[in-house]
């Protein structure tokens, strides 16, 4: 086997190679042979199309095989396949993950007739005791996970790669543990990194056809690019890292564009704009109305009040049908007795006798003043009266006035006679927020009068509209200082009985301010308030509730911040340091425990970092004015397994600026770039000098006479296959590193099956055995 020729780009003239001529870089992106006048040794894909064949019928297999086991409901089956009742219940939820991959789960229940009964409330849950379909439900993540793995195959076939590197490439994903474990429960993964690798597969053959800007196959590969985007952050915002993925290629193609000495001639302004806003309708617009069109069937279904209401506001509440809240809602008046109840921790606002401690831990000083708190339970220290000022409202308030959005009120403490106040002290735990207390009715009438008004700041309120009962949403804002009452989930120390604190928050537009009245107990039972009017839904316009949704998704997905003991970091993933685990049964001794392929995964780990290597040594030999690489091997390696690196780092680094909870399966599309970077890497380990091979392949086929090098016997340029572009050596050695990869990748799929499958059952040693890097496995011991 020959070394590719390394040509010296520096130097005196007469000592300077002479490289062969090329074939340009886009013609080498085709990969496909053009003249039908070769040997069909030559132009036969008979075995790219049986290798498919077999890898598709293998993912099939793998991903179906016993998904019946078990026959419980196992680790996030209890969030989606819940989420998937609901649907067919036409009930009301809330969800962090955009609405796609759920109604897909709701579809395959209502093709077999689920009714939506059994609501997966806990991980061991039975379902053949409740009658749940749940292998029609699983059923719908293994098709996908299947139909994956012959995409990336297609993929490496259409990016014009042997077909030694498109097995290996789809086999570290066939016969990956955590691909595996994942397509074959009811979660939203396989919907995730089909979409995206489908995205891939169609932005490369846009690719392919961009000689032919603006016919019906361009537009039909870039508009099948921007659906197959709209599915995947249609499914999990994550899916936002594809759009950078084809938007980073897309703006380097553009730049190209730009080039007024590109290859294929300068392109106009107006032509330029043409491209642009093709690629812009195609990748972006597109995908944004069919993202918008999932969300309009999401609320479309959800017409009935459920357990997402308290999510949403008032007025969103009222467009659904049965919603207690509005059935329950009363009118405030003056003089009321009232309880109030923070929305976001349902923590009422409380008081009693005992006082802040002269000093804090921290050396600060308080007021000594009766403490305010949260408390979570129902108590008469709960109690305050509304009642009117006489400064910002000389009208004088009578009981049975109404309280409006925007009256300046006072609150008496029942129980203590004392009334509710804010001033410009630090609080307990937040230096920068003030404290709240309370004082004595001769203060509250007196010195402290102006400290003692609150403006009632009502969430989406018109002019003059009453305050009412649970469906009234309002800051309760402090007049003289305007800092908003708040508070959080950190109790307070023992001196107040670790109940939770309330102080004034300067951040007025905070969403956690928001304060609802959730209780009258003065009101007489016979009192013409409590006849309720049967009411309407209302109506609501679409946007207004979406733009409502996305800001309560995004706000609740940053704040899973909480520990979890399965959670890992980025820098874990690649290297396979810690996996999850999914179920267990302890009279068998089985478990799924989430784990990938190790040796898979250090694979393609490894070889991303020697893809790194080989880029920064390229730059390097050239800056000394040194060609190791014949320019369409490097073009190839730049532009296509370059283009499979920065799938990965786009869905991999990005999650280092995450402060949420990640585990292992935020990796599995980042994974499967790795293993496209594996496929291509490996076949550029083996490849010769492909510029020498072409000639010599052309002037050894007998039916060519080909007039020049590269062009066949009517002149026309052809561009051959990546396996025409070895020797029969290389091939050789292609082939036979392949089969040692896919004989080890194997290996490991096979030696960690107990855990992917969940049987049989392992022993102590046997589990051991499986604790490669320390894995939290169970039965251990």
């Amino acid at each position: 086997m020959s070394s590719p020729q390394i040509r010296q780009r520096g130097g005196h003239k007469d000592k300077k190679a002479v490289s062969p001529p090329v074939q340009s870089q886009d013609e080498d992106l085709n990969g496909i042979l053009k003249d039908t006048n070769l040997p069909k040794a030559v132009t036969s894909e008979w075995e790219y199309k049986a290798a498919i064949v077999v890898i598709t019928i293998l993912a099939f297999i793998t991903r179906f095989w016993g998904i019946g086991h078990p026959n419980e409901v196992v680790f996030d089956e209890v969030h989606f396949g819940k989420f998937a009742s609901y649907y067919l219940q036409r009930t009301y939820f809330f969800d962090v993950h955009p609405p796609f991959g759920k109604l897909l789960f709701a579809l395959m229940g209502w093709f077999v007739g689920y009714d939506g009964h059994f609501h997966f409330d806990n991980i061991g849950d039975s379902y053949i005791k409740n009658k749940v379909p749940y292998v029609a439900f699983r059923a719908l993540p293994a098709l996908l996970g299947s139909l994956t793995v012959p995409t990336v195959f297609l993929i490496m076939w259409e990016s014009g790669y042997t077909l030694p590197a498109a097995v290996v490439a789809s086999c570290l994903v066939l016969f990956d543990n955590a691909h595996i474990g994942q397509t074959r429960l009811i979660l939203l993964d396989a919907t995730l990194v089909f979409a995206m690798s489908v995205s891939i597969l169609c932005y490369v053959k846009f690719i392919k056809m961009r000689h032919e800007p603006f016919s019906q196959k361009w537009w039909q590969w870039l508009l099948l690019t921007g659906v197959a985007l709209s599915c995947v952050i249609s499914t999990k915002y994550v899916g936002v890292f594809s759009f950078l993925t084809i938007g980073s290629a897309v703006a380097i193609d553009l730049w190209d564009l730009l080039d007024v000495k590109r290859k294929g001639g300068a392109l106009s302004l107006p032509d330029f704009g043409k491209h642009f806003a093709a690629r812009l309708t195609g990748l972006l617009v597109v995908p944004f109305l069919i993202y918008l069109f999932w969300f309009q069937v999401h609320f479309s279904i959800l017409y009935r009040s459920g357990p997402g209401d308290d999510f949403m506001s008032p007025q969103f509440q009222e467009t659904l049908a049965d919603n207690a809240m509005t059935a329950s809602s009363t009118s405030v008046e003056y003089y009321d007795l009232i309880s109030m109840k923070h929305k976001e921790t349902k923590i009422y606002l409380h008081s009693h006798p005992d006082r802040y401690p002269l000093r804090y831990d921290d050396g600060r000083v308080s007021s000594q003043g009766q403490q305010v708190t949260g408390y979570p339970f129902n108590d008469t220290n709960n109690y305050w009266q509304i009642l009117p000022n006489n400064i910002f409202d000389p009208s004088e308030k009578k009981a049975g006035s109404p309280v409006y959005a925007g009256d300046f009120v006072k609150l008496r403490h029942l129980v203590t006679d004392s009334y509710l106040l804010s001033h410009d002290v630090a609080s307990p735990t937040f230096p920068t927020n003030q404290e709240f207390t309370t004082v004595a009715l001769d203060l509250a009438n007196g010195e402290r009068y102006n400290d003692t008004l609150f403006e009632i700041k009502v969430e989406g309120a018109k002019p003059r509209q009453q305050l009412k009962s649970v469906a009234g949403h309002f800051k309760l804002i402090h007049a003289p200082s305007r800092v908003a009452m708040w508070t959080h989930t950190t109790p307070l120390p023992d001196w107040a009985y670790k109940q939770a604190e309330i102080n004034g928050n300067k951040n007025l537009a905070q969403s956690s301010n928001i304060w609802y009245v959730d209780e009258i107990p003065s009101i007489p039972k016979d009192s013409p308030r409590l006849i309720k009017e049967e009411k309407k839904v209302k109506h609501v316009p679409f946007l207004k509730k979406y733009f409502e949704l996305q800001r309560a998704i995004f706000f609740h997905n940053n704040a899973l911040t909480s520990s979890h003991p399965y959670a890992s970091q980025p820098i874990q993933w690649p290297f396979l340091l810690r996996g999850v685990s999914f179920w267990t049964q302890n009279d068998t001794r089985q478990q799924i425990y989430f784990l990938g392929n190790p040796i898979g995964w250090w694979l393609a780990s490894s070889l991303l970092a020697v893809f790194a290597g080989i880029i920064g040594a390229d730059q390097l030999s050239q800056r000394r004015g040194i060609d190791s690489l014949d320019e369409r091997t490097r073009s190839r390696l730049y532009n296509s397994t370059g283009f499979f690196f920065l799938c990965w780092a786009a869905h991999y680094l990005p999650f280092y600026l995450m402060g949420r909870q990640l585990f292992l399966h935020h990796y599995l599309p980042a994974h499967l770039a790795s293993s496209l970077v594996c496929g291509a890497l490996l076949e550029f380990v083996f490849n010769l000098d492909p510029t020498g091979l072409d000639e010599n392949f052309l002037q050894q086929t007998n039916q060519i006479k080909a007039p020049s090098k590269n062009k066949d016997r009517t002149g026309k340029r052809v561009v051959v296959p990546a396996k025409e572009r070895l020797s029969q050596q290389g091939m050789l050695a292609l082939w036979g590193a392949s089969g040692l990869v896919i004989a080890a990748v194997l290996g490991g799929w096979f030696f960690f099956l107990p855990l992917t499958y969940g049987k049989p059952g392992l022993d102590v040693a046997q589990v051991n055995a499986r604790k490669w890097l320390a894995y939290d496995l169970h039965f251990a011991k």
